[in-house]
């Protein structure tokens, strides 16, 4: 098949999304078919056009199984969110002459979500293509936004909710992480044929991403050896209780095996910074190239997920698969019962308390680290959970399923 993907990240990206859109289009070429990648020049780690990628607007590149078409993402403060709208706004605008210049009409269409406009972009490249269009989701807009308080003007609100509803309801097949978020997104398709929201999760490269030496080079760079390191790696936003890790590292200071590490970038990291002024215990670390996520992920004793009230519902972080598939246990201050929580308890990989409860949060920390025999069944337990759970080939052959189904049913065929 011959498909068009549109994304806001890819490959060499750094962005989570973009590992993400960038797994699943390599699954989908080692099936055989033909891609062509819409998305925008990196910018993902200093919210800047990277060096290397500059002066030019709109770059194209082949590949052996397709194109990556690399448009500039206007990239602004993510607190300014006038200014991104008007930022999503040009990039949704260039994404969608991208796609209606791609040559043979495509197979399929799929989008990623957010930014929530991009869905705009594709649904315009499927009506005029007349090709199926899969919109896929990873966080839930705006509720994600609504959440954090990002977004308060209700007329925002309104208009948002609008184009949301507008986007599911034209989509061929929506694909969401889990069931949480399809109950999400079907319950506002009503009557609308919610069944054509579909579970289809992200999954990791196992044999990327493997278990190795706590102590490595990355230790052995930021002075982390012989420690106990209780890690956050990831983007610093608002939709992180970050302010968990700092009155966990004040209150346990005393400890002198212990050190926090916030290995990541982003709009709150200054704000982080103040808070965490005079810790000791506490180190900021950049975001590491994504060569080296394995040794990243390995330098941790504890992995920490931290979600602000009711994001959990409407999110699923996909580092969460990462940090198992590299044998260490996870900490997540969560909603119970979301998804989150309840993969961490079948798979026997870490603990969830209630977000952000600083005394629930930190009782099972100190419980955890006082006890690393238990970190290391948790962690082995996590590895075995994902090597038998969804391979980058089943969720290949479970994308491949879908878009054959959609084309079929917009051709009439059986």
């Amino acid at each position: 098949m011959k498909l068009l993907v549109l994304c806001p990240h890819f490959a060499p990206d750094a962005a989570p999304t973009g590992e993400v859109m960038t797994s699943i289009a390599t699954a989908l070429a080692a099936r055989g078919h033909e891609l062509h990648v819409v998305t925008a020049l990196p910018w993902y780690v200093h919210h800047r056009v990277e060096p290397g990628w500059g002066g030019r607007p709109w770059r194209t590149e082949r590949t052996s199984w397709g194109r990556i078409t690399r448009l500039h993402p206007f990239p602004t403060d993510k607190k300014n969110i006038p200014a991104r709208a008007v930022a999503f706004g040009g990039f949704t605008a260039m994404a969608a002459v991208a796609g209606l210049c791609t040559g043979r009409r495509p197979d399929a269409v799929m989008v990623m979500s957010p930014p929530l406009p991009l869905g705009l972009a594709g649904w315009l490249v499927s009506v005029t293509r007349r090709s199926p269009f899969v919109f896929n989701i990873q966080d839930v807009f705006p509720d994600v936004a609504v959440e954090l308080g990002a977004i308060s003007d209700p007329r925002v609100i309104a208009a948002a909710s609008w184009l949301e509803r507008f986007l599911y309801r034209r989509a061929d097949a929506v694909t969401v992480l889990s069931e949480d978020l399809r109950d999400n997104v079907a319950g506002k398709l009503a009557h609308r044929r919610p069944e054509r929201v579909e579970v289809i999760p992200n999954f990791v490269d196992t044999e990327r991403i493997a278990p190795a030496e706590r102590e490595n080079a990355y230790r052995r760079e930021f002075g982390l050896e012989g420690r106990t390191v209780v890690m956050y790696a990831g983007n610093v936003g608002l939709s992180q209780s970050l302010d968990l890790v700092v009155t966990a590292a004040r209150r346990l200071q005393e400890r002198e095996e212990l050190v926090f590490v916030v290995n990541g970038g982003g709009s709150g990291l200054d704000g982080l910074r103040r808070e965490a002024a005079g810790l000791k215990n506490l180190r900021f670390v950049p975001m590491q190239p994504r060569e080296r996520l394995s040794e990243v992920l390995a330098a941790a004793d504890v992995h920490l997920v931290p979600l602000r009230t009711g994001l959990a519902r409407s999110s699923v972080p996909s580092k969460l698969y990462s940090v198992l598939a590299a044998a260490r246990p996870v900490l997540a201050s969560v909603d119970p019962g979301t998804e989150v929580a309840t993969t961490l308890d079948r798979a026997g990989a870490g603990v969830s308390v209630p977000p952000e409860d600083p005394d629930a949060f930190c009782a099972a920390l100190e419980s955890l680290v006082d006890d690393p025999e238990r970190l290391r069944e948790m962690g082995t337990s996590g590895r075995r959970f994902v090597e038998s759970w969804v391979s980058p080939a089943a969720v290949g052959a479970a994308y491949e399923e879908l878009f054959d189904r959609v084309a079929r049913a917009r051709t009439g065929g059986s």
